[in-house]
């Protein structure tokens, strides 16, 4: 990598640096002189030291386990449903958007079920699949899947009409033409989904720990709110907040790999 991009990156380091400080130091000193009630808003010197302690394991176990523990069950939901809903959402984006017989049978079911508030799916998923992993996979799935099959499902309907026909021109059949052509071009699409679809996922295992469950970072945050610790809600969603840039990192990572690819 050249000096100035090195340099500009960098910078950009520094002021997201010096901006997160800057509120961090401003958020402590509120609370201090009780401009923020520190019953409700906690100090981030507060929190943050729950934080430390809990990822150093020198504090009390968290219902019998550690952070990490609970970490790693909410990350496997989220990857659950995040790899679920996207392999699900591609496909049938593509297969719908290749047919306007079978994506105009389909549409109005597709509307209805897209409007429909899926964070009240929560306590029927807790009902029918209980209250371990499988219902927070299952309602990180129905957050994940609608947006990559939107995405999925335009990209393959805005691909250039002249590169199919010079495709099928040269002899592609219908497997190469999909592999080749289709899904390359609906790629930008896709891959545009993927960053807002993880947070999502997040989203659904953290809510569906909140409501229903016996560990994971939910169940942590979920558990101090109840026992009126601000601090550790906020050590929670510290955490979290840790946990959600290495998860950018490697969708960013996955990304550069599919774009070459494309």
């Amino acid at each position: 990598m050249s000096a100035p991009k090195l340099r500009h990156r960098g910078a950009i380091l520094a002021l997201q640096i010096g901006i997160l400080a800057a509120i961090l130091m401003t958020w402590e000193t509120a609370a201090r002189v009780r401009v923020l009630d520190p019953f409700f808003f906690s100090q981030p010197s507060l929190f943050l030291a729950r934080a430390f302690t809990w990822l150093t394991n020198s504090g009390p176990l968290l219902g019998g386990r550690s952070i990490y523990e609970h970490l790693l069950v909410t990350l496997v939901e989220t990857a659950g449903g995040f790899g679920l809903g996207v392999a699900f959402g591609v496909a049938a984006g593509f297969l719908l958007g290749r047919s306007e017989f079978w994506s105009r049978v389909f549409n109005p079911y597709i509307q209805v079920l897209n409007a429909l508030p899926r964070l009240v799916l929560a306590p029927i998923f807790v009902l029918i699949l209980g209250i371990d992993e499988r219902s927070k996979v299952a309602l990180g799935f129905t957050l994940v899947f609608f947006i990559v099959f939107f995405n999925a499902f335009r990209g393959v309907r805005e691909v250039d009409r002249h590169i199919v026909n010079n495709a099928r021109l040269l002899g592609a059949n219908e497997r190469q033409l999909a592999w080749h052509v289709l899904l390359p071009s609906a790629m930008t699409w896709i891959l545009s989904s993927l960053h807002t679809s993880v947070g999502f996922a997040l989203v659904g295992a953290i809510v569906g720990e909140y409501m229903a469950a016996a560990k994971g970072l939910g169940w942590v945050i979920s558990q101090a709110q109840g026992n009126f610790d601000s601090a550790g809600v906020f050590a929670g969603m510290t955490i979290l907040c840790g946990a959600v840039i290495v998860i950018e990192l490697f969708v960013n990572a996955a990304e550069r790999r599919l774009v070459r690819w494309k």
